[in-house]
């Protein structure tokens, strides 16, 4: 298992388009991947779990994956939310 925490700093958080983005990056895994925001914890390739969340900018989440390609999946959906979601 392997996680890592960071802050959603786009504009809008994480909600539509940028969580469409999210779970497609998070569907080319093999691994188990989840999002936690403070208690709650959904899996990162349900579109309705991560809106569920109602990440806004600020917000610090934790991305955990569990597999054979866990660390390689946590790294790059962080890299997709330091980059904004290329906004």
């Amino acid at each position: 298992m392997y996680s890592k925490e960071v802050v959603v700093q786009n504009q809008v958080g994480l909600h539509a388009r940028p969580a469409t983005f999210f779970i497609q990056k998070a569907n080319e895994f093999k691994s188990s991947i989840w999002v936690e925001n403070q208690e709650r914890k959904v899996n990162a390739k349900s579109l309705l779990g991560v809106l569920s969340l109602g990440i806004t900018r600020g917000t610090e989440i934790t991305i955990i994956a569990d597999g054979a390609d866990e660390e390689e999946a946590v790294e790059s959906l962080v890299a997709i939310i330091n980059s904004n979601f290329a906004e």
